[in-house]
C-alpha cells in the first residue's frame, strides 16, 4: 500500500488537532538519524504537528474533505442511521469512538442519528455534548470550501446546533 503524498498547501486533517495545512518537509533527528517529516500548522492556534513523510496515515494523517465530497456527505448527514447501544456505557464507548477516528463520513451517521434522537426525546447532556463535538469536526472540515453543496452542509450542521425537542 502506497502512503499519500502531501505537497506545501494541502488541507489535511490529523485527529485530535483537526484541520491543518501541510507547510512542507523538514529533517529532524530520531535517534540519531534524520528522519523526514510534514510540518502541518493549525489555524488560529500556534499548534503544529510534525508527521512521518515514511507513515502519515499511521500518526491518522488524511486528506481533508473537497468539494467533490460534499453531495456524499450532504446525502449522508441526511439520511443515515445508526444502531447505536441504548445501554449508556456501551454507547459512550461507540460514540467515543467515532469522535477520536475523525473519519468525517462516521461522524456524519453520528450526528445523523444524534439529531434524530434529540429531535424525537432529547438528549442526555453526555450525548449532547457528543452530537455538538461532531458538528464542530464537521464544521472544521467544511469551513473554507467554496461551493454551493458545502453551504448547504454548513446550514444543515447550524439548524442541527440549534435544534430542540419536538414538544
Amino acid at each position: 500500500m502506497t502512503q499519500p503524498a502531501f505537497q506545501p498547501g494541502d488541507r489535511v486533517v490529523l485527529p485530535p488537532y483537526g484541520i491543518g495545512v501541510v507547510q512542507g518537509t523538514c529533517q529532524r533527528p530520531v535517534g540519531g538519524q534524520e528522519q523526514a517529516y510534514y510540518q502541518v500548522d493549525f489555524a488560529n492556534t500556534s499548534s503544529r504537528a510534525y508527521v512521518p513523510v515514511a507513515a502519515p496515515t499511521g500518526a491518522g494523517l488524511r486528506a481533508a474533505l473537497t468539494v467533490r465530497d460534499m453531495p456524499a456527505l450532504l446525502d449522508t448527514l441526511k439520511s443515515s442511521t445508526l444502531n447505536l447501544p441504548r445501554q449508556w456505557a456501551a454507547r459512550h464507548r461507540r460514540v467515543a469512538e467515532i469522535l477520536a477516528s475523525g473519519d468525517p463520513f462516521e461522524l456524519a451517521i453520528l450526528t445523523c442519528e444524534l439529531r434524530r434522537w434529540n429531535v424525537q426525546r432529547g438528549l442526555p447532556d453526555l450525548d449532547r455534548q457528543a452530537l455538538r463535538r461532531a458538528i464542530r469536526l464537521l464544521e472544521q472540515e467544511v469551513s473554507g470550501l467554496l461551493d454551493g453543496e458545502a453551504e448547504r452542509v454548513q446550514q444543515l450542521l447550524v439548524t442541527a446546533w440549534n435544534e430542540s425537542p419536538q414538544e
